[in-house]
């Protein structure tokens, strides 16, 4: 007998809402004396306990602090801030927050590795309406959230593989490319992390206008293979689609510059871009 999923299961974000909401009334305190005592406006602090928005990160830390919760909000914040993302990417997501080793190739800035300014005007797009800020400054909140995997304990393997176009196309303001070039890197510096660019110069290949390619591997040795389009994202566990991912992307590695010689050309494209 299969086992039947309760389809009114509470969201984690509700979850949170409902907490944030629970720790104030037990301090006794109205929104408008939180708002006083934590600096954050009412009518924003009324909307978390809701559950209409999702915060950065950096603000269930304070409300953490503020409650004496001991990391409680931050803790069901990672879990509401999936509900940010279609429900596609929500496996995936789930995948890429365990895996010990993973292995991306992008033709473009890398969510991982995207600054907050950068990811902001990438969502914002043409979008002009309060609504659509609202939404806009969500998704940036999630997608930094996101980014916590990399430094979390124990640390995962992740080797990028990005295409020079990425590079050489500035896809924001001077300031916010230059932040933006400045992060990539300080990351491809890390000890966790490598990050290969493959040069134009590397030619025809297996993923070419094909989107994303991500591969995960789990503790137990499990492993998936998410690749991403413009408009559709698949994920697989078929262990022949699997390997056969793991192929093209081994060829685009060998095909790549070296983690130094990439090193080299991000500081310079850094340095071209600043003069």
């Amino acid at each position: 007998m299969t086992e039947q999923l309760d389809a009114h299961v509470e969201s984690g974000r509700a979850v949170l809402g409902r907490t944030l909401r629970f720790l104030r009334e037990k301090e006794g305190k109205s929104l408008g004396q939180l708002a006083d005592a934590s600096g954050y406006d009412k009518s924003y602090l009324s909307r978390l306990e809701s559950g209409q928005r999702l915060s950065k990160v950096t603000v269930m830390e304070d409300l953490d602090t503020y409650y004496g919760a001991g990391g409680l909000l931050v803790s069901l914040w990672k879990v509401a801030r999936i509900d940010a993302f279609k429900d596609r990417y929500k496996e995936f997501m789930r995948l890429e927050a365990t895996a010990r080793v993973m292995r991306k190739y992008t033709p473009n800035v890398p969510g991982l590795l995207q600054t907050e300014d950068f990811a902001r005007e990438m969502l914002s797009g043409s979008r002009t309406t309060d609504v659509d800020h609202e939404a806009v400054e969500e998704q940036v909140a999630a997608r930094l959230g996101r980014q916590l995997l990399l430094r979390r304990n124990p640390v995962p393997h992740v080797r990028f593989v990005i295409d020079e176009l990425a590079f050489r196309r500035p896809a924001a303001g001077p300031e916010t490319w230059e932040g933006q070039l400045a992060h990539i890197e300080e990351v491809a510096q890390w000890p966790n992390v490598i990050v290969q660019v493959l040069p134009f110069s590397a030619g025809i290949h297996d993923l070419m206008g094909k989107g994303s390619l991500t591969l995960l591997w789990q503790r137990d040795g499990s492993a998936v293979a998410y690749t991403e389009g413009d408009s559709n994202g698949l994920l697989t566990d078929d262990p022949e689609d699997v390997l056969h991912h793991r192929l093209s992307y081994d060829r685009l590695r060998d095909l790549a510059l070296s983690p130094s010689d990439s090193l080299t050309f991000m500081k310079d494209v850094l340095e071209e871009h600043r003069s």
